[in-house]
């Protein structure tokens, strides 16, 4: 593990002005709040958070961003709080931890509808300060570097999630090195016999041909020492990971693949990058269509280099990076090189993009998609796919995804534009809308009035925005005729269970999926994109999960005690099982759980050694946990009745309940249930909520019911 003066001396080789107290104290909290905690290695915990700080001291980051690094794990996982943090190193990196601990706690790898969800969750913790995502990246690669000590289903879901979450965001903050190592250690967890495969013909490539980087690097240098031109030359073979989906994408044998080696060379000036391409070219013969120039065209993220592929020694197909020296740092650090030090001084280089424009302009799509599925949609192509540039009549210039079209084209220019294409013409000649545009290319667009989307394009178009509005045209134009039928559908499956599929059901089953209205519901139903089955589990999941899981025993519920411990529930905040907790210790009356989030803990915020770190056993639990429902009903017949039905369907028990307010038209009341966990109660407000007589229903939490 490494030593704070060692990782002082770290922060000083590129910040000689940085502060060591700081470091020195966060350091020292760190470790002894982590104090006899181990990793799945047997490893103490605390070399975790160090080895972070010192990956982000390798991109020559800020005190703030390597101290939250020795932080970063300190709310999650031991008795400090947000208040003691703020109070010992300051608000910012406070806050700076805060969003690192709701970053961790998104649960990124469920379901695609709620994956989407938790993404939006994520772009907004990213949205208050950057920093904040690259700890997490740091955090997450240093997992990925130790995966081998973790149970082998839990080594699939990280990396599952690495591969689909964090590896594609640090390709899009312009972090190429780090997305090249996170996809490839998730590769070799996820494809073990595959990357194995690529890694033995590598060897026997290198056996039968010598080690081609040196020579191919010696020739690139003595071609540019002919010409005069003082520059770097670096080369690598290309990690296994890309190797392997350049042999996907392109259905290639390993034999067949080219360019699986890179160069890149280091200039001093803009100039000397097309000098340098300009002799390359001259000396090797460029292949064609493999030429990409991002320096007149930079990507989004500020990265700035050209990209060219030429045939070099025996035929071999090389790529080769041209950039300067700035433009290098940006390639390494991506938007990381806004906070970036040299020679031991903040620099503004010219080419690091505007952390707060970056994470505006990777947004701003996302706020158009309409549901989940269109979200992911767009966070898919922005992730994954390299841009091409099309350019306007007028010159202006259009950024797509690979792949795209003169719809998707349309559709960039303006909705209205999309809505009305009736055809296009691509450096001139008329072409069909389903012809993939390439780098350069001048696009024209006719448009006629009257004209609407077809159902056809939604196989030509690839970019969220484009699907997104021609997905939504169809629904608008057929929406009446699937309204009508989905409400049919609707009434079926209700009565199939017993119930009706009155319009505040429908509204509650909308509000649970995540969709606009009663009518968007309908309309997704008669369309076939919801299944009525969906509708049904999202209001009464109890009235169709069956399957039957061994109970958690309720004295092993809560884990984190001494044996000479005994818990009590917390009368004021009600914790139930799948909440976050922390426990208070009593004089003679041993520990009180308390949910995190209970305003009565403020009274315990100077009294940190009553304090301890508690969780729910993660099985199935018993219906015991009591929580109090506030309902407002319709004072009606029945109605009482059929509320407590509807609560008992839920397989929940109501063990009291009395009157707070009565009126003439509606009376209000608390209800005592009990619950297995918090997925349980949520089931149950759901179908009691989607009764058409009651007006409102919230948990009630009363901080003055004191233990």
């Amino acid at each position: 593990m490494i030593d704070v003066e060692d990782l002082i001396e770290l922060v000083r080789n590129y910040n000689p002005h940085s502060n060591a107290r700081l470091i020195r104290d966060a350091y020292g909290y760190a470790r002894a709040m982590h104090e006899g905690q181990t990793r799945y290695s047997g490893e103490p915990y605390f070399s975790h958070p160090v080895e972070v700080a010192a990956l982000l001291t390798e991109q020559q980051m800020d005190d703030a961003t390597v101290v939250t690094a020795l932080l970063h794990d300190t709310i999650e996982d031991t008795k400090s709080t947000y208040g003691e943090i703020a109070d010992r190193f300051g608000a910012e990196i406070a806050e700076l931890v805060d969003g690192v601990t709701k970053l961790t706690n998104l649960e990124l790898s469920s379901a695609e509808t709620k994956q989407a969800e938790n993404f939006r969750k994520l772009l907004m913790a990213m949205s208050k300060d950057l920093r904040v995502l690259l700890v997490k990246l740091a955090d997450r690669l240093h997992n990925m570097r130790t995966i081998k000590h973790m149970r082998p289903e839990k080594q699939v879901q990280k990396a599952r999630e690495t591969m689909e979450i964090y590896a594609p965001l640090a390709g899009r903050m312009g972090m190429q090195w780090m997305r090249d190592e996170l996809e490839d250690l998730a590769f070799r967890v996820l494809n073990p016999e595959a990357r194995n495969s690529i890694m033995r013909r590598f060897l026997t490539l290198q056996k039968d041909t010598g080690d081609v980087i040196p020579r191919i690097t010696n020739d690139i240098r003595d071609v540019l020492e002919r010409a005069g031109i003082e520059a770097e030359v670096f080369g690598r073979a290309k990690k296994p990971y890309s190797v392997w989906r350049k042999m996907q994408e392109k259905e290639l044998s390993f034999s067949r693949l080219s360019d699986i080696y890179g160069f890149r060379v280091i200039t001093g000036s803009e100039d000397d990058c097309y000098k340098v391409l300009g002799a390359i070219h001259r000396r090797w013969r460029a292949v064609p269509g493999r030429f990409k120039d991002y320096i007149s065209q930079p990507k989004s993220n500020g990265y700035r280099s050209i990209h060219t592929t030429v045939s070099g020694r025996d035929g071999k197909r090389v790529e080769v990076q041209i950039r300067t020296r700035e433009m290098h740092e940006v390639a390494e650090a991506g938007v990381a090189a806004h906070w970036s030090y040299r020679d031991g001084e903040r620099v503004e280089n010219p080419f690091a993009v505007d952390p707060a424009k970056w994470l505006a302009s990777l947004t701003e799509r996302f706020q158009q998609a309409e549901d989940h599925d269109e979200f992911m949609e767009h966070v898919k192509l922005e992730m994954f796919s390299d841009q091409v540039f099309c350019f306007t009549p007028k010159g202006d210039v259009v950024k797509l995804p690979r792949g795209a079209t003169p719809i998707d084209f349309a559709y960039a220019i303006h909705t209205r534009i999309g809505d009305s294409c009736v055809g296009a013409k691509v450096d001139g000649l008329r072409v069909p809308l389903w012809t993939r545009l390439r780098n350069g290319q001048s696009v024209e667009v006719t448009t006629a009035e009257g004209q609407r989307p077809q159902a056809t394009w939604m196989d030509i178009a690839v970019t969220g925005r484009a699907r997104s509005a021609i997905r939504k045209s169809l629904r608008d134009e057929h929406r009446d005729r699937y309204v009508k039928l989905g409400r049919e559908l609707a009434r079926v499956a209700f009565e199939h269970v017993g119930k009706k599929a009155t319009d505040k059901a429908l509204s509650t089953a909308a509000k649970t999926l995540g969709l606009k209205d009663a009518d968007e519901l309908l309309a997704r139903l008669g369309s076939a994109e919801l299944a009525g089955q969906t509708v049904i589990e999202a209001l009464y999941p109890e009235l169709v999960n069956t399957k039957v899981r061994e109970e958690v025993e309720p004295n092993r519920a809560v884990i984190g005690l001494a044996e000479d411990q005994l818990p009590s529930l917390a009368p004021c905040c009600q914790p139930v099982p799948g909440e976050r907790i922390v426990g208070i210790t009593y004089r003679g009356r041993g520990v009180v759980v308390h949910a995190i989030d209970c305003p009565a803990l403020v009274d315990f915020d100077k009294q940190p050694d009553r304090w301890i770190d508690l969780h729910w056993h993660t099985g199935p639990h018993a219906p015991i946990y009591s929580v109090t429902l506030d309902v407002t009903l319709l004072n009606d017949p029945g109605v009482l009745g059929r509320i407590c039905t509807l609560i008992g369907e839920q397989n929940a028990n109501i063990s009291d309940m009395y009157f707070t307010d009565r009126k003439p038209d509606f009376y209000r009341m608390h209800i005592d249930i009990e619950v297995r966990d918090a997925e349980h109660l949520h089931n149950v407000m759901t179908a009691v909520e989607a009764d058409s007589d009651v007006a409102a229903l919230e948990r009630l939490r009363d901080e003055n019911r004191k233990p």
